[in-house]
């Protein structure tokens, strides 16, 4: 436990960033999915992550705000492990998924990360058919026969709310939907799998505000059924869509709560200078 230490950190937009070291409660959590303590982590002698602790809930939307560098896609990319696939990349600290760690020796990575979606913040659809796209993942894990795939492409294009568009033109090329459009195509391919979490790494960056509508309205949907983690530059986005937020600043968790409270009555300075644009 860090001590009460003031401290003056790097400026930021040129405004003086006052970096109290004093810990804000955390959140109570009944269901935790996903737990970090004390995570750390290094992009070779780069400190991106320090002693990051929290709890992430069970079917609810968890937001990551913070300025850009501040750690908010490098904790998430944790969570399934895409970290991995960099060399110079080392983790310390405990990363748990319903309770096992996501280091232990009896963890399926390919199993892993078909129980932990990714969406990306650039839209990704293969080179392949609108249907192809969704079953690519089921085809990977060995479901093969064409009904069966029919069957969940079509449910997952319908929880994507993607369906109606496209349901005359599943063989047409994925690539000739519109931005919005293949975003959502993203996010039913990772659901096409049956996942429990989808982490979104700034999904929305790169649509106008009616694609971004339609998505924001889609994650409300579909925590219902998953719990969702979103990495947002947009505060408003935030706020609209979000249960809990967990305001980052150079790879430290400055505030965690639920986002009703944090947006209205945050507990830190720090939270509040960031929320009301004093810096960003």
């Amino acid at each position: 436990m860090r001590g009460a230490i003031t401290r003056l950190s790097p400026k930021a937009a040129g405004v003086e960033i006052l970096m109290d070291d004093a810990e804000a409660p955390a959140p109570h959590i009944d269901k935790p999915v996903l737990t970090t303590e004390q995570l750390s982590l290094w992009y070779g002698s780069t400190l991106a992550l320090d002693a990051i602790t929290l709890e992430i809930p069970e079917k609810k939307i968890t937001a990551f705000i913070g300025p850009s560098g501040c750690g908010k896609s490098t904790l998430l990319r944790c969570f399934n492990r895409l970290n991995d696939l960099i060399d110079v990349v080392r983790v310390d600290g405990a990363l748990r998924f319903h309770g096992v760690s996501l280091y232990g020796p009896e963890v399926d990575v390919s199993q892993l990360r078909a129980r932990i979606g990714m969406v990306f913040q650039k839209s990704n659809p293969f080179p392949k058919s609108i249907f192809e796209n969704v079953a690519y993942g089921c085809r990977i894990h060995g479901v093969t026969r064409r009904s069966t795939l029919a069957e969940i492409v079509e449910r997952s294009l319908r929880a994507a709310a993607l369906w109606e568009e496209v349901k005359d033109r599943l063989d047409a090329s994925a690539l000739g939907l519109s931005g919005g459009q293949q975003q959502r195509l993203c996010i039913a391919r990772a659901i096409a799998i049956e996942p429990e979490v989808i982490l979104l790494d700034e999904p929305c960056s790169a649509l106008d505000p009616i694609a971004t509508a339609k998505i924001e309205e889609l994650m409300q949907e579909l925590k219902e059924r998953y719990t969702l983690v979103v990495v947002t530059h947009n505060m408003q986005q935030a706020a609209r869509v979000s249960d809990y937020t967990a305001f980052l600043y150079l790879g430290r968790l400055i505030e965690y709560g639920e986002t009703a409270r944090l947006f209205v009555k945050p507990q830190k300075k720090q939270t509040e200078d960031y929320i009301t644009g004093r810096f960003g």
